[in-house]
């Protein structure tokens, strides 16, 4: 099952900072969860789970900076179309807290000038570590990749498969969602934003 959607939402709310996260409280707070769960967090086996998942939550936060713009001069590609995939990140649900692995798939028109390739998976990995929903952060990929490259024509599409409708309610194991949000003249040129989609599905089925 697959749904697609270009629907648009508001910004996330701002986050701390992962070093302004106090581990020993979060810690302190999963072992009561764990109480309140019937579990004893002394026992063995858990007497270390609620330092680990503090840890792991402040290295979550921590996905590094969104890198800036780095371009090479490359006068005789231009108008070329650039299509940059198989990036996987994991993110987490924020209406659920349970993890989403999403699969990026960018592109550009290259104007005389290239981006740097190790720029795209830096950029899918800092938007995937916060609390996301898919449709925000295929927008937040897409406007941060523009502001690198200088221009609008950018278009990303994501693929994700959703833990939350794994494991809970209905169970949909095999249901993924896709979404796409292009600019520029991706979403003025019907026969470019084909290309891409194309190109796009052709890169994942590939992975």
């Amino acid at each position: 099952m697959t749904s697609t959607t270009v629907t648009p939402l508001a910004p996330a709310a701002p986050r701390p900072p992962a070093s302004s996260i106090d581990t020993d409280r979060v810690a302190d707070l999963i072992g009561q969860l764990l109480v309140e769960l019937g579990e004893d967090p002394e026992r063995d086996g858990l007497a270390e789970t609620p330092k680990r998942v503090a840890a792991w939550w402040s290295d979550f936060l921590s996905p590094g900076s969104a890198p800036l713009a780095t371009r090479f001069t490359e006068p005789h590609l231009a108008g070329q179309l650039v299509v940059v995939g198989g990036i996987g990140v994991w993110s987490l649900c924020e209406h659920h807290m349970i993890p989403m692995n999403l699969q990026v798939t960018a592109g550009y028109l290259a104007e005389e000038e290239v981006v740097g390739l190790s720029k795209f998976s830096r950029v899918a990995k800092h938007f995937a570590g916060r609390l996301q929903v898919q449709e925000r952060y295929t927008r937040e990929v897409a406007e941060h990749l523009a502001g690198v490259i200088g221009r609008e024509d950018v278009a990303v599409a994501v693929r994700g498969l959703h833990l939350c409708m794994s494991m809970r309610g209905v169970r949909m194991e095999e249901a993924r969602t896709t979404t796409v949000h292009s600019g520029g003249r991706f979403s003025t040129d019907p026969a470019l934003a084909q290309q891409f989609l194309l190109l796009a599905t052709s890169q994942r089925n590939a992975a």
